[in-house]
């Protein structure tokens, strides 16, 4: 299933708002996911030097996406298909 990451700012205090977004953006997913929607809030990445906040989803369409956010109420600047790739763990290479 495609994954979509979602730019917003979180001006003021970001670092207090990014569980919140969480909070909605997780509530209104497992909303979505009872009506039928396949679709799952990942996590978000905070930048706050810059206010900027990327919610990581995986859901059938970009518009599911958009609905999921717009039924939390979280206002967002674009939403974009985004691919992921998690490094592979060797545990002989030391972090």
């Amino acid at each position: 299933m495609p994954r979509f990451l979602v730019e917003r700012f979180l001006s003021g205090n970001p670092e207090a708002k990014l569980s919140v977004v969480a909070d909605l953006a997780s509530a209104a997913a497992a909303a979505m996911r009872e009506e039928g929607t396949p679709i799952w809030y990942l996590g978000s990445t905070l930048v706050p030097e810059d206010e900027l906040c990327y919610c990581l989803f995986e859901g059938p369409s970009a518009e599911a996406v958009a609905e999921t956010n717009r039924r939390a109420g979280l206002t967002y600047e674009r939403i974009l298909e985004a691919l992921w790739v998690q490094e592979p763990i060797n545990p002989a290479t030391p972090r």
